[in-house]
Parts: structure tokens; C-alpha cells; sequence
């Protein structure tokens, strides 16, 4: 089963003044947080539970997305 390290991460910062953190690749994981890495340590937590309901379903997690970085001409 994949790491979360093998996965793109997004962290953000949202309307209310937190930051979210998300897998792309994943719906439904994402963490909120009052900083980014509080935003990320949720995030182990949310991914690792996703795991968990993946295995327990007989699923493989999706592969990671990929990321194109468009650049300013």
C-alpha cells in the first residue's frame, strides 16, 4: 500500500483564516489546520484511516496526480 509521501500534497490557506491540506488524488483527504503544519499532521491522520478503509474494502489507492507547473512567459 502507498505512503502518503508518495502522494502530491496541497496546503493552503482557506476564508478563515486556517490552512487546509489535501491529496489531490484522494477524495475525501483533507486536513484543516490553525497553521500549515498543524494543517499536514492532520492530514497522516486522515490518510492513514483512509488506508485502513481501502484495505478493509479490498481497494488500492488511486495512483498520484500529476502536476504540471505552467510557467509565466
Amino acid at each position: 500500500m502507498r505512503g502518503l509521501n508518495e502522494y502530491t500534497v496541497v496546503t493552503k490557506p482557506d476564508d478563515n483564516g486556517t490552512f487546509v491540506a489535501y491529496v489531490p488524488a484522494i477524495p475525501g483527504c483533507h486536513a484543516v489546520g490553525g497553521t500549515p503544519d498543524e494543517a499536514r499532521a492532520e492530514l497522516v491522520s486522515v490518510f492513514s484511516m483512509i488506508v485502513e478503509e481501502y484495505a478493509e474494502e479490498g481497494r488500492t489507492l488511486p495512483p498520484d496526480v500529476q502536476v504540471l507547473v505552467a510557467h509565466a512567459g
